[in-house]
């Protein structure tokens, strides 16, 4: 009996792994179709716009302008003045720099205008220039 187990054993182990190799030939259309209807998609990325282009910027200026105004009407209610959308938009989309980036930037600005200086040009004005950087790392 237990020699009649093995064989047994061994005879549905050959008999699946045929099967198994079986099912591979035949069925690698499905696999090649796999993911291409619509309701399965081959990417997680949608039809969403970039992080940074100019209609995510736009998008994410109209959203924040409905939760100001959502705030507005709850601080209406509760006989609160209002913010100012535009004023509130502008000090929530600016530039976040912290006290380490702007002694960095600080320094930056002094090398440059030692080096103007050296070459014999006009020294800029430090504080300008600091915004003028902050700024431009903001566009990125």
């Amino acid at each position: 009996m237990q020699h009649a187990f093995g064989t047994v054993l061994w005879v549905v182990c050959g008999a699946s792994a045929l099967a198994a190799v079986i099912a591979l030939f035949v069925g690698r259309k499905v696999w090649d179709e796999y993911g291409k209807s619509r309701l399965v998609l081959d990417s997680d990325a949608g039809h969403e716009e970039a992080a940074g282009s100019p209609a995510a910027g736009r998008e994410r200026d109209v959203e924040i302008r409905e939760l100001i105004e959502a705030r507005n009407a709850l601080r209406r209610r509760r006989g609160e003045p209002a913010l100012d959308p535009e004023l509130e938009l502008a000090r929530l989309t600016a530039p976040q720099i912290d006290a380490s980036l702007r002694e960095e930037i600080r320094d930056l600005v002094i090398a440059r205008n030692h080096r103007r200086v050296r070459a014999g040009k006009e020294p800029l004005d430090i504080e300008a220039e600091i915004r003028r950087e902050i700024e431009s790392l903001s566009e990125l």
